[in-house]
């Protein structure tokens, strides 16, 4: 992990969190973090989509959102999900702008797996270390990112997670980092969160390596074409 940052302004009696939701994210993307950041005392949490209606994510969870893109307050912290819904979301001018508008304000920008690719869409990557899912890892380079193999990444402002499951780690870093360290190892306590795999195969290093080859090739083919176009957009 890498880490260079200032003592954040917010106000640590209320600390706005709004996470953005679009069709076929991955729910534990959002909800990982989402249980941990929820627990931080003081936190108003959103959820943040084009509509009020609900949306699906990649497993058929419905979530529901609370605010729009339109009328959400600022926050302190934003996340951005991964999912394959991250490469229509990165094209969507609506989400882009909601980004951007974020930012500017933001002690925190964050995403989690593929959700990177929202924040590279908004200019927010170019000269920054940053990671996602490991198999879409090499096309961060197109929005101007240096990619990094580490669970998550912390350059200035903005926070990347590794995929899926690394957006709980990055949230009980950020929690320890908005409240204190005490009070993340208690959230940590109260979601057990004490992983033990029954396999080893968690990551592209320790896994069957046909099927690492076979799914960075899946990836990049399914997704090469759109992170090209946005990559397009934001570099011009």
């Amino acid at each position: 992990m890498t880490t260079e940052r200032s003592t954040p302004e917010h106000d640590p009696a209320a600390v706005r969190i709004a996470f953005v939701l679009f069709a076929d994210l991955t729910q534990l993307d959002l909800t990982g973090p989402a249980q941990v950041l929820s627990r931080v005392p003081g936190a108003r949490v959103e959820y943040v989509a084009a509509t009020l209606d609900p949306v699906p994510s990649d497993c058929g969870l419905a979530l529901v959102p609370t605010a729009t893109l339109d009328d959400a307050a600022p926050a302190d912290v934003l996340v951005v999900p991964g999912g394959d819904g991250a490469f229509d979301a990165m094209l969507d001018p609506d989400v882009i702008a909601f980004v951007r508008r974020e930012a500017e304000h933001a002690t925190w920008v964050t995403s989690v797996c593929t959700g990177a690719f929202v924040l590279g869409a908004a200019g927010l990557l170019a000269g920054k270390r940053a990671t996602t899912h490991w198999a879409s890892k090499p096309m961060l380079a197109a929005f101007g990112a240096t990619p990094v193999d580490e669970r998550y990444v912390v350059d200035g402002a903005v926070v990347t997670a590794a995929g899926v499951s690394a957006g709980i780690d990055m949230a009980l870093w950020l929690a320890a980092e908005l409240v204190g360290q005490a009070a993340a190892e208690r959230i940590q306590l109260q979601i057990e969160y004490d992983p033990h795999p029954p396999f080893d195969a968690g990551s592209a290093e320790r896994a069957d390596a046909r099927a690492v080859t076979a799914a960075r090739t899946a990836a990049e083919s399914a997704r090469g074409d759109r992170v090209a176009r946005a990559a397009a957009a934001v570099l011009s």
